[in-house]
């Protein structure tokens, strides 16, 4: 009895050894997935995936970790049959139970190794480059040194023609004068001095009545390429003007002037002998005249008829002859009380034609010699000179006057400068001199009121 109870002891054991046994067997093949994958880390790291060939693996129904079933004593079912081969032989469902599905897109194909690169576009074409800029700066620069030459030459040839015709030998001032020219006269010196591209000057002397004469001919700006486009939209002309310097004791009280209407005007109210001493007069009935496009102005009447001959009015400023030789007028002034150096002067001014016309000139500059001698050889009568006397000495009067005046204001502003420098030094000196200063004033003003008295020693 005791041996099979020993026996049944032994049998319970045996079995109980037996059934750990099987649950360690069972618990080691369950674990063997994540051995095997331990061991081929470094195997996987190696391989190549390829890209089209990435799928999801499939999943089993997912259920929940916490209602899986425990672990029961019966052998396992065998596993399913390999999948097809793919390069996730190594997925295990029950390692990532419970993730959801994702289907990624296919991967597009990759390129074949023969394919060739799709050709480039060509490059746009760059918009050519304009210089439209450059050749228009490039034309204006040629066109102005063209301009400057041939400008400068027309100005000259102008000059010429005039001292051609009128100071060369047999001309009027070659039978007027006895040096023309600057320098001491003989053949080589030049009859013009040229002061600028439009600027001339002819001298003439040697002549009774006057000490000489100066032409200064005033021409266009022709070398200046923006002067002639200016000069195309507000015109001008060239003009040359004539002053003789009359001698003290060959011309009398005399103030004189003869221009257009509008030239008249502008003179009488600008020019200040005309302004104190003239009037305009309006033209007499009893003699022939200038033309209506012509004004006078003079000191007196009578000075106006013996200026205004027959001879001028016919060959020059008449109704016949001014169309045709005297349309080249500017003014006439003669003054014996002209503002300057030179008191007794008269002014001829006149328009310049063109270089091949010059000879249409010809009467106009007569008109300076013939003056020359008149104004010369005239004198006032009783009466008349009378009166223009009075009138200088007014005129003498005023100016001084004038003067007085000039030179009290300027007394008046040196003193105010002074006062007023004053003021800032005394501004900058301190109270200590100050005080010392007016001590001094006062002891000043006190020995400048007591009474001066005179000692007289005995004898």
């Amino acid at each position: 009895m005791a041996n099979r109870t020993l026996s049944l002891i032994w049998m319970v054991c045996f079995s109980l050894l037996v059934g750990v046994a099987v649950v360690k067997a069972k618990a080691k093949a369950h674990f063997e997935g994540f051995e095997g994958f331990e061991g081929e880390d470094d195997d996987i790291e190696d391989l190549t995936i390829d890209p089209a060939s990435l799928r999801s693996p499939p999943l089993s129904n997912p259920t929940p970790l916490s209602h899986q079933p425990p672990p029961s004593d019966l052998p396992n079912p065998p596993p399913p049959p390999a999948a097809p081969a793919t390069t996730f032989d190594f997925w295990d469902d029950d390692e990532f139970e419970g993730v959801p599905l994702q289907h990624l897109p296919p991967p597009a194909d990759p390129k074949p190794d023969n394919a060739t690169a799709p050709p480039a576009p060509p490059p746009a074409a760059s918009a050519p480059r304009s210089f439209t800029v450059e050749i228009l700066c490039g034309s204006f620069l040629v066109m102005f040194a063209v301009n400057y030459f041939t400008g400068k030459r027309e100005n000259e040839n102008i000059a010429l023609s005039w001292a051609a015709q009128f100071a060369a030998k047999e001309s009027i001032f070659d039978k007027n004068f006895s040096l023309l020219g600057i320098g001491d006269g003989g053949e080589d010196s030049p009859l013009l001095l040229k002061e600028g591209q439009t600027t001339f000057k002819f001298y003439a002397s040697g002549r009774r009545f006057c000490q000489g004469l100066l032409a200064t001919l005033e021409l266009k700006s022709r070398h200046d390429l923006i002067a002639r486009l200016y000069n195309m939209v507000v015109p001008c002309r060239d003009e040359i003007s004539f002053e003789v310097y009359m001698n003290d004791d060959a011309m009398d009280h005399v103030v004189f002037a003869l221009a257009k209407k509008k030239a008249a005007k502008a003179m009488h109210k600008d020019v200040r002998d005309l302004q104190r001493f003239a009037n305009v007069l309006s033209p007499p009935t009893s003699r022939k005249w200038v033309v209506d496009d012509l004004s006078v102005i003079s000191e007196s009447k009578e000075v106006a008829s013996d200026f205004i001959t027959d001879a001028v009015i016919d060959q020059v400023f008449g109704e016949k002859a001014f169309e045709k030789f005297g349309k080249g007028l500017i003014s006439l002034h003669f003054s014996d009380q002209h503002p300057g150096v030179h008191k007794k002067v008269l002014l001829f001014k006149f328009a310049l034609p063109a270089a091949k016309n010059m000879a249409d000139m010809s009467r106009l500059v007569a008109l300076v010699p013939y003056y020359i001698d008149l104004i010369g050889r005239y004198k006032l009568s009783s009466q008349a000179r009378s009166k223009t006397e009075a009138a200088r000495q007014k005129a003498a009067q005023e100016a001084q006057k004038e003067l007085r005046n000039a030179q009290q204001e300027a007394m008046q502003r040196r003193k105010a400068e002074k006062k007023k420098m004053m003021e800032e030094a005394e501004a900058k000196l301190s109270a200590e001199a100050i005080r010392k200063r007016e001590a001094k004033e006062r002891a000043r003003q006190m020995k400048k009121a007591m009474p001066r008295m005179k000692m007289a020693r005995g004898a």
